[in-house]
This record gives C-alpha cells, structure tokens and sequence, in this order.
C-alpha cells in the first residue's frame, strides 16, 4: 500500500478567487504531497480588484467542524489564517488551547477527552488584506495576541502585521530582530517576520532554544510582478506542510521561501487585479519533464 501523506488542517478563511484563504492553502498543500482537511472561518466577496465583505462563520460551527476532523484525523500540522472576528478567534484558541466543545481541559498527560494537543500550529495572523480592508477587529486582534499567538509554535507576521502585533516600526533588519524580541516575550517560541515590503526582501527567523534566543535571515531578489496575491497564505502553510514532513523549522522556513519566490515566478497573468501566485506550478514542470522524454 502507498504510505499515507501527512494531514494538515487549514483554519482560515474563504476566497472565491482562490488567490488565498482554504482553497489557496489546499493547493498549497497538495503541493507538498500532504493531505489537506479544512475549517472555513469567514465568507468573503473578493476577486483579484480586493475585498469587499467579510462574514464570519458561527463559532459554535467552527468549534464542532474543528472536534469532528481532530476526532476522525491524526493532524500532524495546523494552519490558522484569516479568522475574521473575535468569537472564532476566541473558538480556535479554546480549541488549541485544549478545551473540547464540552468544556473540557488538557489534563498534564497531554489528553483532551479523547484526543492529543495538535503539533506543528503555524499562525498567520492576518489583520488587513493586501487591499487594505480589515479582516480582523481591534477586539479580535488583541484576543489573537492575547490567546492565540501563545498556542502557536511558529507566527508568520509580514512586517506590517509585526508591528501591530509589537508596536514596534519596522524599517530595517534591526528593527525586525527588536520586533521578534518582542513577540518572544508576548508569548511566542519561534516568529518569522517576512520582509517582503520592505526595500530588501528579508525574512528573519527568530526562536528560543536552551542557547537564549537564535536567528537567521534569509535574503532573496525582489520579484517584479503582479501574480502575489496569497503570498503570506502560501508561505505559512508551506512551513506548515515542511512541518508535517517533519523537517526543522530553519529548513521549513528556507523551503517555504524558495517554494514562494517560485510559485510567483511562474504566476499567470489572471484577473483584472492583483493575480494569484501559482500553487501547482510543480505539476507544469512535471508535465513538461514528462513531454520530454516522449518519442518524437
């Protein structure tokens, strides 16, 4: 029998464009050879021009969608994006946190009721759409940093997200470390702030280990394009997947970011916005190595 992929589930929201949100991250996913399961936190109206309304979904749903797939699946990652509103927030982080929908804690041994702490929590805290419309509330944002940002083993900030989440400006790659330092103590293990709209394209990986705290920077060459749309979805749920794959978290991150560059380098030009990056672009170099080696 074939081995069964990793399952990763996204929590995240739902973007008929499927630039980002669940079905950007089930592309992404896939990509990777994991399986991926979903909760859906909010509808959106958007296309590529932006968004324009957010609903989010009842977090008494949520909490029951996210009980059944831990009950029926062994999750070996987990990606939170885009949650919408305070009371899914607050319905996610119970769940993480290991609070059944009965109520019930995580005893010392790990259980919850029947079921284990998920691993691997990658946390995107998304707050603003590329467009610039709000996704999440003050209410919501400070619920998020209060209660979510703690259950998460890595948070995935850009730089815009880092500094409402630190209050920190960030302008630099000093100002990037100061803003990780303070995401530590806010309650995070491990943060990678990208610096994609900064003038250098600079993520910084900041964790805590038995040494203090470590950090590394990846660098790359800024892409000229207009296929970036779900940049940040991409990224968090491809160190998710790496995660999953069992790899180190240096290695998820630098991997995420090479899978990222790639997805927008072969992005297509779609909409009459800004176009998604290409999730699936490995199976075009697929069908293409395949062609290759046919008889002419």
């Amino acid at each position: 029998m074939p081995e069964k992929p990793p399952i990763v589930l996204t929590i995240a929201g739902f973007d008929p464009s499927s630039g980002a949100g669940v079905t950007a991250d089930i592309k992404t996913i896939a990509a990777h050879g994991c399986y991926g399961i979903a909760c859906i936190s909010a509808l959106t109206v958007q296309s590529t021009a932006g968004v324009r309304r957010v609903d989010a979904v009842d977090p008494v749903l949520i909490s029951e969608i996210l009980e059944e797939l831990a009950c029926d699946f062994e999750i070996a990652a987990v990606h939170i994006g885009m949650l919408g509103s305070a009371k899914v927030v607050k319905a996610v982080a119970e769940f993480l946190s290991g609070k059944s929908s009965t109520g019930q804690s995580v005893q010392q041994t790990g259980e919850v009721g029947a079921r284990k702490r998920l691993p691997s929590i990658v946390l995107d805290p998304i707050l603003k759409s590329s467009s610039g419309a709000d996704l999440l509330d003050a209410a919501g944002t400070k619920l998020l940093i209060d209660r979510l940002v703690p259950v998460a083993d890595v948070i995935t900030p850009n730089v815009d997200e880092a500094e409402a989440i630190t209050g920190i400006k960030i302008k630099d790659l000093e100002d990037m470390r100061a803003a990780a330092n303070r995401c530590h103590k806010i309650g995070a293990p491990a943060v990678v702030i990208t610096g994609g709209h900064l003038d250098k394209a600079i993520d910084l990986l900041s964790f805590t280990s038995q040494r203090g705290i470590e950090q590394e920077v990846f660098k790359a060459e800024r892409q000229r394009s207009n296929s970036t749309h779900g940049t940040g979805c991409a990224f968090a749920t491809s160190v998710a997947c790496h995660l999953a794959l069992n790899r180190g978290l240096a290695e998820a991150a630098l991997l995420a970011k090479t899978y990222v560059s790639a997805a927008i380098s072969n992005g297509q030009t779609l909409g009459h916005g800004i176009g998604p990056v290409h999730h699936l672009y490995r199976m075009n170099q697929q069908r293409r190595a395949a062609g290759s080696g046919s008889e002419s």
